[in-house]
């Protein structure tokens, strides 16, 4: 079939793992010669890269899926993602899906749309979890200044309250050397940063028999990339070596993202986490003091069975020690098939969210306190977008969002800039230098 004149729209939940494979997906569209076109407009295909990691994520991909539904009743509509693997069924009781493809097909769209007609019930490919064994590189482009590279799938720890090793398989890579071609590749298209994505990158090199720092060092000695950005790295893996590395590296961001998800122990070992809470304030502690300007941002889970109040309130106390940046806190949500729901003391739904809530306001102090430190420094910020004319922003390498006067030919270049004041929208204005 001809898609010359065709329109695709893709609508992408969750991770920055997700976004990397809508982009790849989106370019595949493109060779056929679709036309990619915002999700809002009107579009022949609408494809949307679900997620299920809570149930708010299951909430807001339905919604996404009747959002295009809505937009063109006669589009050919596509789930993928999370919520497609571990869900089909619940996706195509959905009036509008055409189809809906689990987590070895969602690479191959093209291979299902023979014709673009509406189909009067839902297609389904599925597949279990031991049948998920492909690595299928992706990366961003197009969309900003830094790209997503995908690194790994999969994870093998099976956390009790976790679904993502059922929606995505057992940890797996590619090897480094071509994650090194694929680095130099955006950078010859002009992508200056690098974002390092996938679900546990850490545990790097299952299939290749290579380690997550052997990547680092990879990476860095890569001349044609500016500046590579870390994902999230359980603590247990995030190893003090690695720490040593990033401060003597001027190509690595000194930006960390550490799941916490509890601060005791014995919540830790309901949730058969890898690590206690020693080891985490270990790894928080070796970071402030090889890199005291380094942004930590901590991901953490409120309420899970088994958390009673004392026990919530010794993760509160933990963080509050601890300088960390930034917390990513959310209400812990029961998944299907998981063993956290064999776990005794259910903690109320409004109990989950008044410690979210608490965790949140913590969050806004530590990241202001953050601020507050860097005010008066000076740091290397990658412009990326303009607003009304009047500012230009960029982030900083240790992921301040930083704003001057109105600066176009800064677009897509790195600046030494001042920082002067926090804006009432919490970002940093500054002086270009």
């Amino acid at each position: 079939m001809e898609f010359k004149d065709k329109k695709v729209a893709f609508g992408t939940l969750g991770c920055k793992l997700n976004f990397s494979e809508t982009s790849t997906i989106a370019r595949s569209f493109q060779e056929q010669g679709f036309t990619r076109v915002d999700f809002k407009e009107h579009a022949d295909v609408y494809v949307i890269n679900t997620c299920s990691v809570t149930d708010s994520a299951d909430k807001k991909s339905r919604y996404m899926i009747r959002q295009a539904t809505r937009q063109n009743p006669a589009a050919f509509v596509v789930v993928i993602g999370c919520y497609a693997q571990l869900k089909p069924e619940e996706a195509a009781k959905i009036e509008g899906v055409d189809l809906i493809l689990g987590a070895n097909d969602k690479f191959n769209i093209m291979k299902y749309l023979e014709s673009l007609e509406k189909h009067a019930s839902s297609e389904m490919h599925g597949c279990t979890f031991k049948e998920i064994t492909d690595f299928q590189p992706a990366s961003s482009i197009g969309d900003r200044t830094r790209s997503f590279l995908k690194v790994q799938d999969g994870c093998n720890y099976f956390c009790t309250y976790c679904t993502i090793p059922m929606a995505r398989g057992k940890s797996r890579n590619p090897s480094i050397d071509s994650i090194i071609q694929e680095a130099k590749r955006l950078a010859a298209k002009g992508i200056k940063e690098i974002n390092l994505t996938g679900v546990n990158i850490g545990d790097f090199g299952r299939s290749s028999g290579e380690t997550f720092f052997d990547l680092l060092k990879a990476l860095d000695r890569t001349e044609e990339i500016h500046r590579i950005r870390m994902g999230s790295v359980e603590p247990n893996l995030l190893s003090n070596e690695i720490i040593n590395f990033v401060a003597n590296s001027s190509r690595i961001a000194p930006h960390f993202h550490i799941p916490l998800q509890a601060g005791s122990d014995e919540v830790l070992a309901l949730m058969k986490r890898r690590y206690d809470t020693a080891l985490f304030r270990q790894r928080v502690e070796e970071i402030r003091k090889k890199l005291p300007f380094a942004f930590i941002g901590v991901d953490v889970i409120a309420g899970m069975n088994g958390e009673t109040e004392e026990l919530f309130d010794k993760t509160y106390q933990l963080i509050e020690q601890l300088e960390v940046s930034q917390l990513h806190a959310f209400p812990y949500s029961e998944r299907a098939h998981t063993k956290a729901l064999t776990i005794s003391g259910v903690v109320p739904m409004e109990d989950r969210k008044r410690r979210t809530q608490k965790l949140i306001q913590l969050s806004n102090k530590k990241l202001h306190h953050f601020y507050d430190k860097n005010l008066g420094r000076i740091v290397s910020v990658l412009f990326e977008a303009h607003s009304n004319k009047k500012v230009t922003s960029g982030w900083s390498e240790n992921y301040i969002k930083v704003e001057v006067p109105y600066l176009p030919e800064a677009l897509n270049e790195t600046k030494p800039v001042r920082l002067r004041l926090v804006n009432n929208d919490g970002h940093i204005s500054g002086d270009v230098q």
